[in-house]
């Protein structure tokens, strides 16, 4: 017969029968004396439901939906077998919590009398055990009870407005979505004409650059002209004034001065014609720049609404991001709530289970304080008798121990004497051979 390696003790028969009679499985000591495998099922199902609420009835739809999935020809065979199966494999979990590793399908298909009480009381135990540490646990959870009902409104609350929040900003979206578009066109054009404008402004910048430089060189040769023109006038008034009064030649030299004359006119007419046509050209110039300018300033402004565009579509994203995370937020809330809710719901129908019970642990504990009361007699009846049994043998290690201190001590005197003795021995030795090897002359090493 294989003993139930377990941590729990043995409880006796009357105990297994009020216990399971306390549960609603009424038993009575002849079915534990000749278990059967139904019968072992049945109560090791029994124990399995107090903690795990499985049993049959619980296996039995989602093996049937399995089977339906399957498409088997004979679900009825196959239901039972994979029901059986399903069983064992939680009574296994449910007997290694409760400390027992070598629980296997032969403890109920050939069941044995002493490991089917021994199984049951490890059942049984860890069974109370739970109940007796899930008390605290339920009265935890209705502390916290008002407080989840009251997170659990905020949250509602919160949800409720952050959801139209969305909705605003949805609605606030669709009414833009247009003008952003227009926007968005409006940019692209924008664009074409900005480099379109700057390729002309480049070429207007060069052309400007040209005509200032020819304007220059204009004023430049003007300049020299009329220094020349009031050189020549004082040379003229100085040869004027040296040369003969001659009719003639004065004549002559008037023609020449006024043909020179002449020619100088139609040079400063022809200059000021060029003149008046590069400030024409000037003020052209100067007016596309202003409208180059212009243009630069509505460039800027589109930029600006461009980038603030930008940030309204980034802000959008976050917004974005921000609502899935508290849809996700509001998903995990309400799985939280439903958890919360079913953990309540088990926590009340173990504490009303546990008050029904509460008359019959009572009864049993006090059968576990009587048991208990005289197990402590005989231990203290025993440990009178061990008490002695110490005594005898403290005197007896005492004695020993003086045997033990006189024979050391006489060890020890020995001992020394044997010492004493080697030492004088070793003296008359190396004396002996030192006086040898005087008479034989020879030179002996005594280190």
């Amino acid at each position: 017969m294989v003993q139930v390696k377990t941590k729990f003790p043995t409880m006796s028969i009357a105990d297994i029968v009020s216990s399971l009679g306390a549960w609603g499985v009424p038993i009575v000591p002849e079915q534990l004396h000749r278990p059967t495998p139904d019968f072992v099922e049945g109560v090791y199902c029994a124990c399995l439901y107090q903690v795990t609420k499985i049993n049959h009835d619980a296996v039995r739809e989602p093996v049937q939906r399995i089977l339906d999935q399957a498409q088997l020809v004979d679900k009825d065979m196959h239901s039972t077998s994979l029901a059986s199966h399903v069983l064992l494999y939680h009574l296994t979990r449910f007997a290694r919590a409760a400390m027992i590793q070598d629980f296997c399908s032969k403890d109920i298909q050939f069941p044995e009398r002493e490991r089917t009480v021994q199984l049951l009381s490890a059942f049984i135990n860890f069974v109370k055990f739970t109940e007796q540490f899930c008390v605290p646990f339920v009265e935890k959870l209705r502390e916290r009870s008002d407080e989840i009902v009251t997170e659990r409104e905020r949250v509602s609350r919160r949800l409720e407005a952050i959801t139209q929040e969305i909705d605003a900003l949805k609605s606030k979206m669709a009414e833009d979505e247009p003008r952003c578009e227009a926007l968005r066109q409006e940019n692209a054009a924008l664009h074409a004409k900005m480099f379109a404008t700057k390729e002309i402004q480049l070429t207007v910048v060069q052309e400007v650059e040209t005509l200032k430089a020819q304007k220059t060189a204009l004023i430049e040769r003007k300049d020299a002209l009329n220094g020349e023109i009031a050189s020549m006038s004082e040379a003229m008034m100085r040869t004027r004034s040296r040369i003969v009064q001659s009719p003639e030649r004065i004549k002559r030299t008037i023609t020449q001065m006024s043909a020179t004359t002449i020619d100088d006119k139609q040079t400063i007419a022809l200059h000021e014609a060029k003149a008046r046509d590069l400030q024409a050209k000037i003020n052209a110039f100067s007016n596309i720049e202003i409208e180059i300018r212009s243009c630069t300033e509505q460039l800027k402004a589109v930029r600006k609404e461009n980038e603030l565009l930008q940030v309204i579509q980034k802000e959008l994203h976050e917004l974005k991001d921000l609502v899935e995370g508290k849809q996700i937020e509001r998903n995990e809330l309400r799985l939280r709530q439903e958890r919360v809710q079913k953990q309540l719901s088990n926590a009340q129908e173990k504490l009303e289970r546990a008050q029904r019970h509460a008359e019959d642990r009572k009864a049993a504990n006090q059968k576990t304080i009587e048991r208990l009361q005289r197990q402590y007699d005989e231990m203290v009846v025993e440990r009178r008798d061990n008490d002695k049994q110490v005594e005898e043998l403290r005197g007896e290690a005492s004695k020993l121990e003086k045997e033990m201190a006189e024979h050391l001590k006489a060890n020890e005197i020995e001992l020394n004497q044997l010492l004493a003795e080697y030492w004088k021995l070793r003296h008359d030795t190396d004396f002996y051979m030192e006086t040898l090897a005087n008479k034989l002359n020879m030179k002996v090493d005594f280190s």
